[in-house]
């Protein structure tokens, strides 16, 4: 909302659970899946060795029988997990016949209780972008390996081809910037929630004073490039700046307590004033009234190194000789 993206419709994965649930069973049925319900362990370290598993060549029957068990919610179930036969030989891992279905009997915040198994996101992604319409799937680089069986499922059920522009994800300097991560601040009371300024995230900049339109510019000028930059905060503030420069009126104050005093010989009695112009580079802001006088004050910082005889500008006002 804060960037102004609308969009012409808003979707959820859960609206298409039945329709991937259908997907799946399709699988199960021409043999391209089937159950298993080996130890995590094991089986990461049976696909870490290229070795299939026991369950393999089950029939469709079968893997249809234990994938109703699963779906049940039943405790029985709950081992079992729906793999796609792909490529265990694969030197690509993501190919070794991956997980498509799991057991879960946590409530579903949109859908509740009516599903007690669920897909994974490599089995919902492609049919669920297929379905839509999407032509070109936006993906960042750590994505890379699964693209391949991103592909892959898509060619197995014969859905609509969807292409994959891949790019790098942004890093800044000295800065959390996983999802993950940031929850653990949230969660834990670190930071006062998402919105927080400290927080790298759209609401945290825009609470810190980031302006909408210079956050746009600096998400084009980035590109889509695959190459991995970790930026410096600076160059991010500096187009916020150059946003801002355009608009922002133009006023002058002196630290309260850390300032010096500068009498100017002929600077008047401080009855008189000059004006100057809100914004320099845009005179259609108008003016303002800049009272001047004898008694003059000055940032001390700006007045280390002065000597006597040296000549320094008032701004909007004049030069005066230091004696």
């Amino acid at each position: 909302g804060k960037i102004g993206v609308k969009p012409d419709v808003v979707t959820f994965t859960s609206d298409y659970f039945e329709t991937i649930k259908q997907y799946a069973l399709w699988m199960i049925n021409n043999g391209l899946a089937y159950m298993d319900d080996t130890p995590q362990e094991q089986m990461q370290k049976e696909r870490m060795d290229r070795q299939h598993s026991k369950h393999r060549e089950q029939s469709p029957s079968e893997a249809m029988e234990y994938f109703k068990l699963m779906c049940s919610g039943k405790e029985d179930g709950k081992p079992w997990c729906l793999r796609a036969k792909m490529d265990m030989s694969s030197d690509n891992g993501t190919l070794r016949d991956p997980v498509l279905y799991r057991q879960n009997t946590t409530p579903h915040h949109r859908s509740g209780t009516k599903y007690k198994a669920y897909p994974t996101y490599d089995l919902a992604c492609p049919i669920v972008d297929s379905i839509e319409g999407v032509t070109h799937a936006l993906r960042t680089t750590e994505y890379d390996d699964r693209n391949a069986q991103y592909q892959n499922i898509s060619k197995m059920l014969g859905l609509r081809r969807v292409r994959i522009q891949t790019f790098a994800r942004m890093n800044f300097m000295y800065t959390v910037m996983s999802k993950r991560k940031l929850t653990w601040f949230v969660d834990t009371g670190r930071v006062t929630g998402w919105d927080d300024p400290r927080m790298p995230t759209v609401r945290g900049v825009s609470r810190r004073g980031i302006n909408i339109d210079a956050l746009k510019k600096f998400m084009c000028s980035q590109g889509a490039s695959r190459r991995i930059v970790n930026m410096e905060w600076s160059k991010f503030w500096a187009e916020n700046k150059k946003e801002i420069d355009k608009y922002a009126k133009r006023f002058m104050a002196i630290d309260k307590t850390d300032h010096v005093g500068l009498t100017v010989t002929n600077g008047g009695d401080g009855t008189d004033f000059l004006t100057t112009d809100y914004l320099p580079k845009d005179p259609s802001f108008g003016k303002r009234l800049v009272r001047i006088g004898k008694k003059v004050l000055l940032e001390k910082v700006d007045t280390e190194g002065i000597t006597v005889g040296e000549n320094i500008v008032l701004t909007r006002w004049g030069v005066v000789e230091i004696t």
